[in-house]
């Protein structure tokens, strides 16, 4: 059997506004700025993961470094994210979002016992927050 890469280390979004969406982002969850210039952002998520927040349209040909080539990437329209958190820690983050003015989509608990609760960023991009029981993994 060939081996299988072990983790997502890289998860990019694209924003219209680069500045807004760090502010959201580091003031919600509290990741710190590991690298960012005009065109990106690149947050600590902790456990060897990358979020990266990319100014839409700001690499349509590459980008070429002294090292190599990043192909041109992005997307349009909203996409979605899955944070997972510890069950006792979601009334702290429904007061957090209530604070921040965020308005909750959806909520409810799945058949495992997992609870999602789904909100948008400044993009519209659907987030997510889930406790254990929502995956047969998690």
């Amino acid at each position: 059997m060939k081996p299988l890469p072990s983790a997502i280390l890289e998860t990019c979004l694209d924003v219209s506004d680069l500045a807004r969406a760090r502010d959201f982002y580091a003031s919600l969850f509290g990741y710190p700025v590991m690298l960012e210039d005009h065109r990106f952002c690149a947050f600590d998520v902790g456990q060897g993961q990358i979020l990266l927040l990319f100014r839409h349209g700001s690499d349509p040909n590459g980008t070429a470094l002294p090292f190599g080539f990043i192909p041109a990437h992005g997307s349009t329209g909203s996409t979605h994210l899955g944070f997972r958190i510890p069950p006792e820690s979601l009334p702290d983050w429904l007061d957090r979002l209530a604070e921040r003015g965020i308005a909750i989509e959806s909520q409810f608990t799945w058949p495992r016992g997992g609870t999602s609760v789904y909100f948008r960023d400044p993009d519209g991009h659907l987030l997510e927050l889930l406790t254990p029981g929502v995956w047969p993994t998690y």
